[in-house]
């Protein structure tokens, strides 16, 4: 129908008429060239890897986390995809790649794939800052949540009532307390050796990481930065919760449902993304989060800008005593 559709068109085309015939021939033949139904050619779905290595993925959200683990990085090259630096080398003697998974859930979603699909990734590891808001944490301390979830995958319900909200019928909430309307949800899930959809809310670390980052024993970690210093000393809690979300909290309310509702120790604004995508490829993942301030519970303004450099820098040398134990 299209090569017919092209004929007609051209035959009512008036010059046409006041060609010889060879030339009408000629044109004839050109002006169908164009006209046949396109052909689309066959395309791979699998990206090309960079590295065939096998290799852990070392991320961090920002630069100021990553700064500590890239000045140990042993031969380190470099790749750029998308406007994202990926460096490989050895830390600790174990070869990986390290990369800026980039601030909030979607662009650690974007990036964590795009990493396991250019190299050849076993593990995952992360490394960052996080608002604490369980009360017996302080500043500059690191946690190693043994889950994390979406704090944020929500239906915002309707108002019936002053303080009242209701759920649609039909629609699914989890069974946690809601925040005013924000009715905590499982998000729907997939993976290669299960296609059918699951809908899950938390997602588990590796158990075999979680049990080498409980044996690490004592870490030293920064007490001071630059002048700047903690009124604690820093310490390593390994277990427990972590949940993650599209906001930057600093809220004293919210951060005591935090704790009450998902019996968080920290949150943050990547990891129980990269969780998710790592549960769908089946790689093992751990994360290590060091305070850098309270989320809102805070006496004062919020801490991050001014305790940032201390927790980067103990989250990074937690993970690097992680590497070093991991056999």
């Amino acid at each position: 129908m299209h090569f017919l559709f092209c004929l007609r068109r051209l035959l009512s085309f008036r010059p046409f008429v006041a060609l010889t015939p060879w030339l009408a021939a000629g044109f004839i033949a050109l002006a169908l060239s164009g006209c046949a139904a396109p052909v689309s050619s066959p395309t791979s779905n699998v990206a090309v890897r960079l590295d065939d290595t096998p290799r852990i993925a070392v991320m961090s959200a920002f630069e100021p986390e990553l700064t500590l683990l890239l000045k140990q990085l042993q031969g380190p090259a470099r790749h750029r995809l998308n406007g994202i630096d990926f460096t490989t080398g050895t830390l600790q003697g174990k070869p990986v790649v390290l990369f800026l998974s980039g601030i909030s859930m979607v662009n650690a979603s974007m990036n964590t794939q795009l990493a396991l699909d250019r190299f050849h990734i076993t593990h995952i590891v992360f490394s960052g800052i996080a608002g604490g808001v369980n009360p017996a944490l302080n500043i500059g301390d690191v946690a190693v949540p043994a889950q994390w979830s979406q704090y944020l995958e929500v239906l915002m319900a309707r108002e019936t009532g002053p303080g009242q909200f209701t759920i649609p019928p039909r629609m699914e909430a989890q069974t946690l307390a809601p925040f005013g309307m924000l009715h905590p949800r499982p998000v729907e899930t997939r993976t290669a050796a299960n296609p059918t959809p699951v809908r899950k809310f938390w997602f588990e670390v590796d158990p075999k990481m979680l049990d080498v980052a409980r044996g690490l024993g004592k870490v030293e970690l920064n007490h001071c930065n630059a002048g700047v210093c903690l009124i604690n000393k820093p310490q390593l809690m390994v277990g427990g919760n972590g949940v993650s979300g599209q906001a930057f909290v600093d809220n004293a309310a919210f951060r005591k449902y935090a704790f009450k509702t998902f019996e968080a120790n920290v949150l943050d604004m990547e990891t129980a993304a990269v969780g998710m995508v790592a549960y769908s490829n089946g790689v093992p993942y751990i994360a290590f989060r060091s305070l850098s301030d309270l989320a809102g519970g805070g006496k004062e303004a919020n801490e991050m800008v001014t305790f940032m450099n201390i927790a980067a820098d103990n989250s990074a040398k937690v993970l690097l005593a992680f590497l070093s134990a991991w056999k």
